[in-house]
């Protein structure tokens, strides 16, 4: 990874300033660096860290964002993917579109994510409803749905811990 004011440190895990850096230099390192931790075949095993990824990538955003983790049999990253753009309090996600990403990905599996510009990641009733209408639509072509993770800056809900998946 290079980021063009960071150079790593001599301890893995460590970076050294070359120069001084600004909020906005700050956020876009820390961008990404968790869409490196999200990248092509990183296998994922610890949910609290995709989960603080995830929430890195989106929770900034002042419009909804819907997006898919996509991943192997072996839940292996193959991509991350933001599939819709939306307003200050919602996105319009079409079934379709998410399955047909799923299918050119050939994903086993998938995460669906988005984030809650308000900064409350307390899910609605529509966000429950999309859940169940995008899982029975990815499991008709066979394709796992393994939690719907809502982003915002007070933090992260997974749905499938509250038991909606």
């Amino acid at each position: 990874m290079k980021y063009h004011k960071l150079k790593a440190g001599e301890t893995t895990g460590t970076y050294v300033m070359e120069s001084p850096v600004t909020e906005a230099d700050i956020l876009q390192m820390a961008q990404q660096l968790a869409m490196s931790r999200l990248s092509k075949g990183r296998t994922l095993t610890e949910p609290k860290h995709v989960i603080s990824h995830l929430q890195t990538l989106l929770q900034y955003h002042e419009y909804e964002v819907f997006a898919l983790l996509l991943l192997d049999s072996k839940h292996r990253v193959i991509g991350f993917r933001e599939l819709f753009r939306g307003t200050l309090d919602s996105a319009s996600v079409y079934p379709r579109e998410v399955v047909k990403v799923a299918l050119e990905h050939n994903a086993a599996a998938v995460i669906l994510v988005h984030n809650h510009p308000s900064g409350d990641p307390e899910p609605s009733q529509a966000d429950r409803t999309l859940t169940t209408t995008l899982k029975d639509a990815l499991n008709m072509v066979g394709t796992r749905t393994l939690d719907h993770i809502i982003v915002g800056c007070e933090g992260c809900i997974s749905l499938a811990e509250l038991c909606y998946l």
